[in-house]
């Protein structure tokens, strides 16, 4: 790029198309059609950021992430390109030279937003940054069917302080997913209606298209057929979960989900990873980390987290309704208000996701223990797959389609036929790395024994994050009770008093290992331990107990030869209750570990040393 640029390029003739990222959030549904050019020798990629968004964390990694020719914004707006493709408003777009289609980064345009430079904004922005609109907005007379009142900010996407620059539409294509968006575009800003094209949504279709893999999606988060995820999602902004719910959900959920029938995972906004930096998000989330809470990308694996949920406690932002068009049970911890107006109103109540926060259940404050984790099991329970249907509908009226539908709208802007080698496809959502819970807070574990031909008995694990019980009632009906705690923790007073010492990790480890070594030292160190664990694989585990005997634990695959990816730990802890209660030297050959509703079968054999 650039004047000289001639002379370098090693293919002449290309059509240039310039992406236009605002913030990380509008990237990644970019990076959604991306693939609609892959083998097209036709076309030449570049990729620019507008430098308006206040959320900039983040952007200079996924520029460079795309292997593209990442032009300045200064240098984008002063090279013609043939298509400019963008998943925001604002900043300077008028100065693109090329044609420009413009994508919603979310479900559709539901959310209020004052451009930046009006009285009552919100948001920071740029302030020498021309805003779309901002100058004719002020004459723009206001109309009985607009969904920009007089008082309350407009809706981002359908306004024409966000569509227009004097006057005229910014977009060559305004591209929508539903044709109620187009009924709200044509009522809020008609100048703009006719550049607007029914395309359907390529991150709906990627998660329509992944549904078949929940389960490989669920293994991948540590979780096995008898266990629920729930999953905490939270738009940015002091209306979302994050802001007043969350602090308060997190330690309630850790007291009362059993860590062995449950797994929580964390799916928050970019703007709060990226706005308060991913240090801070991790310190506010560290207690739940180490009880077992997983943070879910934001960038790659948030749509595989809704598809692998049970439940969703979420708000009014676009992954929570995602989850619901999908068939999720939803409970709302967060939601505007519908008596909110003028500056304060948040939503625009025509659309999809005010409608998802009249249908959805809320999730009321937590009263006595256990009352957290009744609310979620009925939600589970009680929910109808096609509860949401008409709002899954909403989503997209062309469901599976938007690739297609995409590339010709795209190519038609170029001018160029569509290309010849086969249809238009999105890339399918990849499969996570296997991340399994590693609870590095203590942890206070019931155990019970419910028979001894075989030997059964029944575990009930809860990390401990706060001053909040973690058993409860619960401790009515165990035989006794102990304290596990990794080798990891953050207060080593901790292991002095700990029952059972754990430890996750490979057995070649030379730092720390073998596992004959490290149980033996453990043991030694710590003369109230009774058992040391060293957890080597997802369903085994080496155990040396306090009278020094050495043994594996080795739970059987399910019927269908998948490994049980339950915590090793459990077994270890079963073990324990086992030997408390029949005495030291009464080590079966066998266990049934009972966790809620599942039975594992625990094979208990001698370990080399």
């Amino acid at each position: 790029m650039g004047a000289d640029a001639d002379r370098w390029i090693s293919r002449e003739g290309c059509r240039r198309v310039l992406l236009v990222v605002h913030n990380v959030t509008a990237a990644t549904r970019l990076l959604d059609v991306l693939p609609l050019f892959d083998g097209d020798p036709r076309v030449q990629l570049l990729v620019t950021c507008t430098g308006s968004s206040p959320f900039q964390g983040g952007v200079p990694e996924l520029l460079a992430g795309t292997e593209l020719p990442v032009l300045p914004w200064e240098q984008a707006v002063d090279t013609p390109v043939d298509l400019a493709i963008s998943a925001s408003y604002g900043g300077e777009l008028h100065l693109l030279r090329g044609h420009l289609a413009v994508l919603s980064h979310g479900v559709g345009y539901n959310k209020r937003l004052a451009t930046p430079g009006r009285q009552d904004a919100r948001t920071p922005g740029r302030q020498d940054a021309r805003t779309p609109g901002r100058q004719d907005a002020a004459a723009a007379p206001a109309t009985a069917t607009s969904v920009t009142t007089a008082t309350a900010p407009p809706v981002f996407g359908l306004a024409p302080e966000w569509l227009l620059h004097q006057g005229r539409p910014l977009a060559a294509a305004t591209v929508l997913s539903h044709p109620e968006q187009l009924a709200r575009l044509t009522a809020a800003c008609p100048e703009a209606a006719p550049t607007a094209a029914i395309a359907g949504d390529p991150c709906y279709d990627r998660i329509l298209a992944a549904l078949p893999h929940r389960d490989r999606f669920r293994r991948a988060l540590g979780v096995g057929p008898h266990q629920r995820l729930v999953v905490l999602n939270s738009t940015w902004s002091t209306r979302g979960l994050l802001n007043d719910a969350l602090p308060r959900l997190l330690p309630r959920l850790a007291s009362e989900l059993p860590a062995d029938e449950y797994r929580t995972a964390a799916v928050l906004h970019p703007n709060i990873w990226y706005g308060h930096g991913p240090g801070q998000v991790r310190a506010w989330l560290d207690r739940a980390r180490r009880a077992g809470l997983v943070t879910v990308s934001p960038l790659d694996a948030w749509r595989q987290a809704i598809v692998a949920a049970d439940c969703v406690i979420g708000d009014h932002g676009s992954v929570t309704y995602y989850a619901a068009a999908v068939g999720t049970p939803v409970l709302l911890g967060a939601f505007p208000s519908d008596d909110d107006h003028g500056a304060d109103s948040v939503l625009d109540p025509a659309s999809p996701v005010a409608a998802l926060g009249r249908a959805a259940p809320a999730l009321r404050r937590p009263g006595r223990a256990g009352d957290l984790r009744a609310q979620i099991d009925r939600a589970i329970d009680t929910h109808a797959p096609d509860r949401y249907a008409r709002l899954a509908a909403l989503t997209s009226s062309v469901p599976g389609e938007s690739a297609a539908l995409l590339r010709r709208l795209f190519y038609g802007l170029l001018g160029l036929p569509e290309p010849g080698h086969g249809p238009a496809l999105l890339d399918p959502l990849p499969l996570p790395a296997y991340e399994p819970a590693e609870r590095t807070a203590p942890v206070r574990v019931l155990t019970r024994i419910l028979g001894t031909d075989p030997a059964r008995v029944a575990v009930v694990r809860h990390s401990e994050t706060g001053p909040d019980d973690p058993v409860g009632d619960a401790a009515d009906d165990a035989d006794a009770a102990h304290t596990a705690v990794h080798e990891d923790t953050r207060d080593p007073g901790r292991l002095r008093v700990a029952d059972v010492i754990v430890r996750h990790g490979p057995p070649d480890d030379p730092r720390v290992g073998p596992p004959a070594a490290w149980t033996a030292e453990v043991l030694a160190r710590h003369p109230y331990c009774r058992l040391a664990v060293w957890v080597d694989g997802p369903d085994r585990c080496v155990v040396r107990t306090r009278s020094g005997r050495l043994v594996r634990l080795r739970a059987q695959p399910g019927a269908d030869g998948r490994t049980d990816l339950t915590d090793p730990a459990a077994y270890a802890s079963a073990l324990h209750g086992w030997l408390v209660m029949q005495g030291a030297s009464s080590l079966p050959t066998w266990l049934v570990v009972v966790t809620g509703r599942a039975h594992h079968q625990v094979s208990v054999e001698h370990a080399p040393r």
